[in-house]
């Protein structure tokens, strides 16, 4: 599949480096062209003839700018900061009509009204991938990887006390939604149906509640039974 990822950080080259080397085509699109540049060749080496990939094929990851990359892409990842979103969809939101449109952003600001001592967080703006909708109404996105920090998807680890990691995905097209869905197995992860894009707004406010917890040193997956214990009674 042809992977267009716009921006250049931790989560660009953690899930675009992931997709290389499962043998997506992907390419880099970033307002800086030497950072896109440094991140193609980063992939690249990193993927290079005597690295364990999944596909078997040459990692070939190749920078361009951010209107070749939309044109080029069937899927496009928005991993860049909250900020930066207004001035690129000001800018490219109609060069994304009839694309998938991933969402990993969250909106994160230190909570002021913490106690002292509590690491926490709260959101900036209620519903980001909402957001991205209306500026791109012809695009179809979809919310997902948005609940872990990019060394999470960058590292080897998928199975933890025996449950394979998951990745709950919001959208309202089917076909996108599937084609996030395959993109997240072929990262070795489970991808969990969770709903329609106005629902994405509980994955962004779920992400900066444990987000939250785990900076504070707290075991969020704690909280949580497992879903063989996970019901509930109806009061008479």
């Amino acid at each position: 599949m042809r992977i267009g990822i716009i921006g250049a950080g931790a989560m660009a080259a953690a899930l675009g480096g992931g997709w290389a080397a499962a043998g997506h085509e992907v390419r880099i699109g970033a307002r800086s062209a030497d950072s896109a540049q440094a991140l193609a060749s980063e992939i690249n080496a990193i993927g290079g003839p005597d690295a364990d990939r999944t596909s078997g094929s040459p990692v070939d990851v190749r920078p361009a700018t951010i209107s070749a990359t939309i044109a080029f892409a069937e899927a496009v990842l928005f991993a860049v900061p909250v900020s930066a979103l207004t001035e690129l969809l000001t800018a490219h939101g109609a060069e994304l009509a009839g694309k998938i449109v991933i969402d990993c952003t969250n909106a994160f600001l230190p909570d002021e009204s913490a106690p002292d001592g509590v690491t926490a967080f709260v959101l900036s703006e209620d519903a980001v991938a909402e957001r991205i909708a209306v500026a791109a109404p012809k695009a179809h996105v979809v919310k997902a990887f948005n609940l872990l920090a990019a060394e999470v998807w960058a590292g080897a680890d998928r199975v933890f006390d025996g449950v394979r990691l998951a990745v709950p995905i919001c959208g309202d097209d089917a076909t996108a939604v599937q084609t996030v869905a395959r993109l997240a197995e072929d990262l070795a992860l489970q991808p969990f149906p969770a709903g329609g894009l106005r629902r994405a707004r509980y994955l962004e406010a779920a992400s900066v509640f444990t987000v939250g917890l785990w900076f504070g040193g707290l075991d969020a997956r704690a909280m949580l039974p497992p879903l063989s214990a996970a019901f509930a009674v109806a009061d008479a």
